[in-house]
């Protein structure tokens, strides 16, 4: 017992916000979360700090219910049509991504989000640590986008943006943005973007910067999983092989 009477964790294992991330209920960061808001119990006390070590021995429950038995980390791709919300229950009551996913899929959560409008490449993972691994800008992964904008496209103010930008007090990072092959400035330009950390609307802004208007938005792949012709609203799941190769480093963690 520590000097408020509560059990010590049995076990100097994993931190209690990454036990119930890899348990399939959220992320990581929601997970610190649902401990902060008196949600999570470890051998019958509330906890008040997502640092707490647990383990085998311990009991952890969320909202009064036990962690399910922790499954082997999976990911998907899906193709995000337009149109749908990257979230669980919207507020506004627009369609969301997780109430049109494919049948069969386990219950998952993306990694990161694209907004409203956007199409495309979104991870899906049954893993909320191995989502929150995926989202940090530290992973490094570049991530590939068509963008098809409107107004006059200026191919030497696109070519600073590899310096990095900023807008109205916020730092964006390097930047790659360079119209298709074949393509000329004109009412609607396809751009090829690239970028590694993924700030919320990060292109959107950028452009309305540079006096572009996007009217299209498709993520194309995301470090080395690519979209290809996956078809809208399908979903695939990513060979544990390769998803061990590309992850390495999570793995080993």
């Amino acid at each position: 017992m520590n000097e408020k009477g509560k059990k010590e964790s049995s076990f100097a294992g994993d931190r209690v916000a990454k036990v119930i991330a890899r348990a399939g209920i959220c992320s990581r960061r929601d997970a610190e979360r649902l401990v902060a808001e008196g949600r999570v119990i470890v051998n019958g006390h509330k906890i008040d700090s997502p640092a707490l070590n647990v383990g085998p021995g311990d009991v952890v429950t969320v909202d009064g219910k036990p962690l399910p038995m922790a499954e082997v980390a999976r990911l998907f791709l899906y193709h995000k049509p337009g149109g749908l919300v990257t979230t669980a229950k919207d507020e506004k009551g627009r369609p969301t991504v997780f109430e049109n996913l494919p049948k069969g899929l386990p219950r998952v959560v993306s990694v990161g989000r694209l907004d409203l409008n956007s199409e495309g490449l979104l991870l899906l993972t049954n893993d909320g640590a191995l989502a929150r691994h995926l989202e940090l800008p530290a992973t490094g992964w570049k991530r590939r986008y068509r963008v098809r904008v409107m107004g006059t496209v200026k191919p030497e103010a696109l070519a600073k943006l590899k310096d990095g930008i900023t807008i109205e007090g916020i730092k964006y990072g390097p930047i790659e943005a360079i119209m298709e092959k074949g393509a000329q400035a004109a009412a609607n330009t396809w751009l090829n973007v690239t970028l590694r950390e993924g700030k919320n609307r990060e292109i959107r802004r950028i452009m309305e910067h540079l006096d572009l208007q996007v009217s299209r938005l498709i993520r194309t792949s995301f470090g080395p999983f690519i979209l290809g012709d996956l078809p809208e609203g399908a979903a695939k799941e990513v060979p544990q092989k390769i998803m061990r190769e590309q992850l390495a480093d999570f793995f080993k963690s």
